[in-house]
């Protein structure tokens, strides 16, 4: 197979979780006999830095052209004095614009030998494996926003604001997800007091005649999260929008210990986007602690999702729980008695291990 990736490392700690991205994805191609040609640009505040903006052209262009992108983080304190518009986060918006994604799926697994660092009691996390399926391009965020002044009072407002389409086009993809899945799908909302929701809430549940196989339940979002904290093991996939998601998403990636543990990938009209949840971190960058699994498991997903490499993601997946098997630990997810490591060092092990996995297949139980 013959597959264009750009990489996107962007700031802080993105370069370190980057170059971990690229040894997992090279050695894939080696051992798998296929061709990824990776390619490397400028986003975020080292665009800035480089070309004043945040989103070069160059780069927009090579990522919509790509087989798939993978992005490290962007931000940082040095750019939080620009405008609105010009900091680096605005390279990641338009970036998301600028090649039509409009759903962002997040997975929340909880690796067994990393049980004992999920802040939940062993009896109430579970089984912890979920996926949440965001609505990326509508929304609040997007709405008509402002700041009016009348008799001196000065008033802002944020417009959260969808259409059946935009609905219907994210219900797809999440009644389509729990297909895969275990055919469970929690809509996640505010309809006893959002005209929104309850657009939201009318058309998911206008669509499930469709998907008869899908178990849809509905439910408040300031109940979601309760329940995410008390029972996660409840939900499969959990639908909603694109505030409501940035919020429940972080609020799960909490459940399995630490923020960078958790991938994520967003799907739309041109190339589909890959990136660790963990943001830039600026204040870790070049001490080579950055934890790299979150990175590593986007990886997996684009493997899997993008490109339909399900052996080879299924390969680096078991390696990693080898890894953490034996004891190796980044410094934000140490124990006692682990073996604290780098995230280099990490990336390095974890390849030597993804080597070994394929010399004894057998004795693993896993095969080519």
């Amino acid at each position: 197979m013959k597959k264009t990736i750009v990489l996107l490392p962007g700031d802080g700690i993105g370069p370190e979780v980057t170059r971990a991205a690229a040894i997992v994805l090279r050695e894939t191609a080696h051992e798998f006999n296929h061709q990824f040609e990776l390619h490397e640009f400028p986003v975020g505040g080292a665009a800035i830095e480089s070309s004043g903006t945040p989103l070069p052209v160059a780069t927009l262009d090579a990522c919509r052209k790509a087989d798939a992108v993978f992005l490290g983080a962007v931000g940082g304190p040095k750019w939080d004095s620009l405008p609105v518009g010009k900091r680096p986060e605005s390279g990641l918006l338009d970036l998301r614009k600028g090649l039509g994604l409009y759903v962002n799926v997040r997975p929340v697994k909880l690796l067994e030998p990393l049980r004992g660092i999920s802040p939940l009691k062993p009896e109430k996390i579970g089984e912890l494996d979920l996926e949440i399926v965001r609505e990326l391009a509508g929304g609040m965020y997007f709405g008509e926003r402002g700041n009016v002044t009348e008799k001196g009072v000065e008033r802002a407002f944020d417009t959260e604001s969808y259409s059946t389409k935009e609905i219907e086009r994210i219900a797809t993809f999440g009644y389509a997800r729990a297909e895969s899945r275990s055919r469970r799908l929690c809509s996640v909302d505010k309809a006893n007091v959002l005209s929104s929701s309850q657009l939201w809430r009318r058309t998911v549940t206008s669509m499930c005649a469709v998907y008869p196989a899908v178990k849809l339940e509905h439910m408040y979002v300031d109940n979601a999260a309760m329940q995410l904290v008390l029972r996660p093991s409840q939900f499969d996939v959990i639908l909603t929008s694109n505030m409501f998601g940035d919020i429940l998403s972080d609020a799960a990636a909490a459940l399995v210990g630490s923020i960078g543990l958790v991938p994520s990938a967003s799907f739309g009209s041109s190339a589909p986007l890959f990136e660790p949840i963990h943001g830039s971190a600026p204040s870790l960058a070049g001490a080579d602690s950055a934890n790299p699994i979150g990175s590593i498991l986007s990886v997996t997903m684009m493997l899997r999702d993008a490109f339909g490499l399900s052996l080879e993601a299924d390969w680096i997946e078991q390696s990693l729980v080898r890894v953490l098997s034996g004891g190796y630990r980044t410094p934000d997810i140490t124990e006692p008695g682990a073996r604290a490591v780098g995230g280099s060092v990490f990336a390095e092990i974890l390849r030597e291990e993804m080597q070994r996995t394929l010399e004894h297949a057998e004795r693993y139980g896993w095969g080519v």
